[in-house]
């Protein structure tokens, strides 16, 4: 066992909450400034906490922007999304690790590939496929094509790989049939990996703007919250309006903060039980 001296373990503990303190920074500021009158937001130098918390922006941002609707919006498209990425990355996730087939290998060679695409290099083929079936414009235009996921399909891959094929055997001879070994044996199994894919997958499509932007286009009533934030820009030509588009930008980033907090148990344990098996 590798022992640490008490100034080591010092040193170590100092330099994460130094790491933690410049990271978090730009989120705390962001929040305090969102309280921020709009002169303690042009006083220089900066006014780091204001001097009386004022909400006035945070009523401001709805009559700029539809807040519920668009909130509304960024949770169906993240919630739908993160849904149909589970389920295919499970369910191919269980084929690749636990079937054997000719062409196997290759296949899923071919799948990883696809992660080293650039996003821009598919965007116009989607746009196109979307278009032509009459999808443009709609949620549904921008949630289809991300229904399936090759990271998710490797995370699976690698973690259902690790289920013993007895309990799947047994689960087979009591009578079950594959999907509900996948979703009532194997899934029970590799929950740390389906909480991690579930955050990566909700954040990333709760924060993405090109894809929903190239759909949606005109359509400003399907605009998820990323989207609609940009109208705060417009407002914000001189430093009179930074508050508004703070209090927007601190509104955006909550839900998946919260769910950030609620899964991190799941996402640390699947990081350790990835370390172990590597």
């Amino acid at each position: 066992m590798i022992r640490v001296s008490a100034f080591s373990r010092s040193l170590i503990v100092l330099l994460i909450v130094a790491l933690a303190v410049v990271s978090a920074f730009p989120f705390l500021w962001m929040v305090l400034s969102s309280f921020k009158t709009a002169e303690e937001s042009m006083q220089t130098p900066p006014v780091w906490i204001p001097g009386t918390f004022d909400l006035s922006a945070y009523s401001s941002v709805s009559e700029v922007i539809q807040t519920g609707r668009s909130l509304w919006n960024s949770a169906v498209i993240a919630s739908v999304t993160t849904a149909g990425i589970l389920v295919t990355s499970l369910m191919a996730g269980f084929a690749f690790a636990k079937y054997s087939f000719r062409g196997r290998n290759t296949l899923f060679a071919v799948m990883i590939a696809t992660m080293f695409l650039p996003p821009i290099v598919t965007l116009i083929p989607l746009y196109r496929m979307v278009s032509e079936m009459g999808l443009s414009g709609s949620l549904v235009g921008v949630i289809l094509p991300n229904l399936a996921n090759a990271f998710g399909i490797f995370l699976m891959r690698q973690f259902i790989a690790g289920v013993p094929d007895d309990l799947i055997d047994a689960a087979r001879v009591d009578g079950a049939s594959e999907l509900r070994v996948v979703f009532s044996v194997v899934a029970p199994a590799v929950v740390p990996a389906i909480a991690a894919l579930a955050l990566f997958a909700f954040v990333y499509h709760w924060n993405t703007y090109l894809w929903p932007l190239t759909v949606l286009q005109g359509a400003t009533d399907e605009y998820p919250i990323v989207l609609s934030l940009g109208r705060l820009l417009s407002y914000n030509r001189g430093a009179m309006n930074t508050p508004l588009v703070m209090a927007g930008a601190t509104m955006a980033v909550l839900p998946p903060l919260v769910l950030f907090v609620f899964l991190q148990r799941f996402f640390v344990d699947s990081m350790i039980s990835a370390a172990v098996k590597g």
